[in-house]
């Protein structure tokens, strides 16, 4: 395991490890991938959102038997998902079944240059995103959570975490499948003091074409069957 930075936490379930194995595994179908990708971000947003939210008491309510009780809400009060189009998709429903209460969904969409492997922004849905650099506008979520499967070269969730700073939110979590460890390294270091990183697992080596060795190939073309377009 490289030496990675305090705000990177990378999960040692059981579990988790033994769903990661079979999610590398060329031979797993479509349907087992899209299964697998929701129960390891269910598993590492488990892990993620209890360091990254609290518990606050909520108001007195009644049980069916007519006894009182302590209801508990979370905090921060406004959080949103941030999925990364298109793999980012597969992990939304995951962190929507984790948190009490529905949230906005706010869809990015990013690609990797070819050539030169930076990311290229072509669809942002949050909203007044532009409301001003490191301020916090009144549509932004104090917490923002981005939803991608695959950290590689960190240009794209480097790019995400960018986007969200400017938009205003306060703090930032990263759930994510796999990542490389320059990536993950490079993404961690963008905010060190406003975010935090919370994988399955994390790998050593990328291609010349930034793919993860062993890696789990192109998630979105396994997701959505689109091999070999």
């Amino acid at each position: 395991m490289a030496d990675l930075p305090p705000n990177v936490h990378v999960s040692q379930h059981p579990c988790l490890l033994a769903k990661l194995s079979q999610l590398r595994s060329s031979s797993t179908p479509a349907r087992d991938v899209k299964a697998l990708i929701h129960d390891i971000s269910l598993i590492v947003g488990c892990e993620g959102l209890a360091k990254g939210v609290q518990s606050t008491p909520g108001p007195i309510d009644q049980t069916s038997l007519g006894f009182d009780f302590q209801t508990h809400q979370i905090t921060p009060g406004t959080i949103s998902l941030v999925p990364i189009l298109r793999s980012g998709l597969g992990m939304v429903e995951a962190i929507q079944t984790i948190l009490p209460n529905p949230v906005p969904v706010h869809h990015l969409g990013l690609y990797r240059e070819p050539t030169t492997l930076h990311p290229v922004e072509y669809y942002n849905n949050l909203p007044n995103h532009l409301s001003g650099s490191g301020s916090a506008g009144s549509s932004a979520s104090a917490l923002a959570i981005i939803l991608d499967p695959v950290i590689a070269t960190g240009g794209t969730c480097v790019a995400a975490i960018q986007t969200l700073r400017e938009w205003g939110t306060q703090r930032i979590i990263v759930l994510s499948v796999l990542g490389a460890a320059k990536g993950v390294k490079a993404a961690a270091a963008e905010w060190p003091e406003g975010v935090e990183i919370w994988l399955a697992g994390v790998d050593e080596e990328l291609t010349d074409k930034g793919m993860l060795k062993p890696g789990l190939g192109d998630v979105g073309d396994r997701l959505f069957l689109t091999i070999g377009k």
